[in-house]
C-alpha cells in the first residue's frame, strides 16, 4: 500500500533517512515509489502497518504528516479534479463518516489556489454522499502540491511544536553550539534505538541528544569531561524526566563494560578550543571511536555528526560504514552525518 510522508524540508537528506530508519526499526518493508520535493511516497508492506505508522509519527521530527495515498496526478487543476472523481476512497472513508479537505503547496509548485482546489475536491467527495465537517471531521484528506499532486487521507501527524518548546535556550541550562532538538531526534531515530534500550553519547555536553533519547523511552548514558557542563546536563535531563546516567570522565577511557549499549549517537568536539583531555583531536577521535566500538553491541548502529571526516577513525576501530551525508550549516561550517554498524 502507498503512503506519503510530507517532509519538513529542513534538510535535503536527513528527513528521508529518518523515515527509512523508523520503518526498519518497526519491521516494515518498503520500496520507494516516488520522491518529490518534500514528499516521499513509499510502498509499505508488513503487519499492522497503520498502527505502526501512528507510533512512528510520535517519534519523527522532520515530517509533518503521514498520508495513506489514494492517487497521484499531474499538477494541473483539471487533472487533480479528474483524479479525485475517479479514485477509490473505500479504504479512506466509511459510510456515515464526515470529512474535510486540506491542501498544501510546496514552495513554488503548481500556482493553484489552495482554497479553490480544496472546495473542488470536497465537492467530488460530497457528491458520493458524504458530509463535510470542517471543524471536527472523522477523516482529513490532504492534497500535497509538489512536483505532482499527491492525494490521500491523513493517518498521523507529527507534533512539531514540542520541539520548539525544547529549543536550547528554553532549557534549564544553555550552552551555545549545540544541535537543535529536531536534528538530535532525527539522529536518535536513525540509530534505531528503541524504548527500554540503552543509548550512549560519549560527548554528551548539555545532553541535547540524551534528552531526545530519553523522551522516546531509552535509558541514556552520557560522558562529559567538563564538570560544570555535566551539572547543567543533569538539569536538562531532570526536566524531561529521562532515565539517565551521567559520568564526568574521558571518552577515550569509557567506564562501561564491552557490548553493553544498544545505540550510540554523538556530536564529538571539532573546534580548536574544544575542552579535551587527549593531546590532540586525532588522538581523541582515534581512541574514542575504539571505545565506542567496544561498548556497542553487535548488530547495532552508531551515528556521529562532525565537521571532521570520521570515516577512517571509524573503520580502524572496526565499524562498517552504512551511510554518510552532509548539512551546510553556514558559510564556514558543514556538518557530516556518518552512520556506522558493528557486525
Amino acid at each position: 500500500m502507498l503512503f506519503a510522508f510530507e517532509l519538513s524540508g529542513e534538510h535535503d537528506v536527513l528527513p528521508r533517512k529518518e523515515v527509512f530508519a523508523c520503518l526498519s526499526m518497526e519491521g516494515l518493508q518498503y520500496n520507494e515509489y516516488a520522491s518529490f520535493d518534500q514528499c516521499l511516497v513509499l510502498d509499505i508492506t508488513g503487519e499492522a502497518i497503520e498502527k505502526k505508522l501512528i507510533f512512528i509519527a510520535g517519534r519523527l521530527a522532520m515530517c509533518h504528516h503521514i498520508i495513506k495515498t489514494a492517487c497521484i496526478s499531474e499538477l494541473f487543476s483539471e487533472k487533480i479534479i479528474e483524479m479525485c472523481e475517479a479514485c477509490d476512497l473505500s479504504e479512506h472513508l466509511s459510510k456515515g463518516q464526515t470529512y474535510a479537505v486540506r491542501a498544501k503547496r510546496i514552495k513554488h509548485h503548481g500556482g493553484i489556489n489552495r482554497e479553490s482546489i480544496e472546495g473542488k475536491i470536497g465537492g467530488t467527495v460530497y457528491r458520493r454522499g458524504f458530509r463535510a465537517d470542517l471543524q471536527n471531521p472523522d477523516v482529513t484528506f490532504r492534497l500535497i502540491m509538489t512536483d505532482k499532486a499527491v492525494f490521500g487521507s491523513v493517518i498521523a501527524s507529527v507534533n512539531r511544536s514540542d520541539y520548539e518548546l525544547r529549543a536550547p535556550h528554553k532549557k534549564p541550562f544553555f550552552y551555545p553550539g549545540v544541535l537543535m532538538p529536531r536534528v538530535a531526534r532525527a539522529l536518535v531515530n536513525i540509530s534505531q534505538v528503541k524504548a527500554n534500550e540503552v543509548l550512549f553519547d560519549p560527548f554528551s555536553g548539555t545532553a541535547g541528544i540524551l534528552v531526545e533519547g530519553g523522551i522516546v523511552g531509552s535509558h541514556v548514558i552520557g560522558i562529559e569531561v567538563r564538570r560544570k557542563i555535566s551539572y547543567g546536563a543533569r538539569a536538562n535531563l531532570d526536566e524531561c524526566k529521562a532515565d539517565y546516567s551521567l559520568i564526568v570522565g574521558d571518552a577515550c577511557r569509557v567506564p562501561l563494560k564491552s557490548s553493553c549499549v544498544d545505540a550510540i549517537v554523538t556530536d564529538p568536539p571539532y573546534g580548536r578550543s574544544a575542552a579535551i583531555k587527549a593531546e590532540s583531536l586525532h588522538e581523541l577521535y582515534s581512541e574514542s571511536f575504539c571505545e565506542m566500538y567496544r561498548v556497542l553491541r553487535s548488530g547495532k548502529f552508531a551515528v556521529a555528526v562532525s565537521e571532521k571526516n570520521v570515516s577512517e577513525f571509524a573503520k580502524k576501530a572496526g565499524f562498517s560504514m552504512v551511510d554518510s551525508f552532509d548539512q551546510k550549516v553556514h558559510k564556514s561550517l558543514t556538518r557530516t552525518f556518518t552512520v556506522l554498524y558493528k557486525d
